[in-house]
């Protein structure tokens, strides 16, 4: 008896998905090494039918060689079976671990790993570089320069400039803060 892998699942799978899962690798290069072994032997059980027998040591061989074929393919088929056991068990902690790995990736994030991702991908502190490293990478080294430079510059104006203007600001909040103390009158709802 072949095993026939015309209308197998495994057949839909690798026309399906191509390569699969490494298991499935395994998996198909067991059946064809395990048909190849049953092929020889049922060619050797071919020969046999050509062989022509006169005597009864003659047909006593033929039969133990033909008992012999069958035992090697019961043997190669029981051996598959058995590896075909330990692939189901392989191919499900192969799918497992996939679908452990999505199930992480698709967990919901709290807000504060949101915020701390948004932060490393602007930062390019992340493994697979930020919006920052990519921006950097496309600007020559003189206009990174030159941008530095404006920074710091307009750093010193706006410094310059709150300096100024924080008096001006403190006093307006005293100024605010009394004008609120004289408009508000405390009501005493027991009498």
């Amino acid at each position: 008896m072949n095993i026939s892998m015309a209308n197998s699942p495994l057949s839909v799978l690798t026309q399906h998905c191509g390569k699969g899962l490494k298991s499935t690798e395994e998996k198909i290069e067991r059946f064809q090494k395990t048909q190849s072994q049953i092929d020889f032997f049922e060619g050797k059980k071919a020969e046999l039918k050509n062989k022509h027998c006169t005597t009864m040591e003659e047909i006593e061989e033929k039969l133990e060689l033909f008992n012999n074929y069958n035992d090697q393919i019961d043997a190669v088929k029981k051996q598959f079976n058995q590896e075909q056991v330990m692939h189901c068990m392989d191919e499900a902690k192969e799918l497992g671990e996939k679908i452990a790995e999505a199930a992480e990736k698709l967990e919901p994030k709290t807000a504060e790993e949101r915020r701390k991702e948004l932060v490393e991908e602007a930062l390019g502190i992340e493994d697979e570089g930020g919006i920052l490293d990519e921006l950097l990478e496309d600007m020559p080294e003189e206009a990174l320069q030159e941008t530095l430079d404006e920074m710091l510059t307009d750093g010193m104006v706006v410094k310059e400039e709150l300096d100024e203007e924080l008096p001006e600001i403190v006093e307006q909040e005293k100024l605010t803060q009394m004008y609120l103390e004289r408009q508000y009158t405390p009501i005493d709802i027991k009498a």
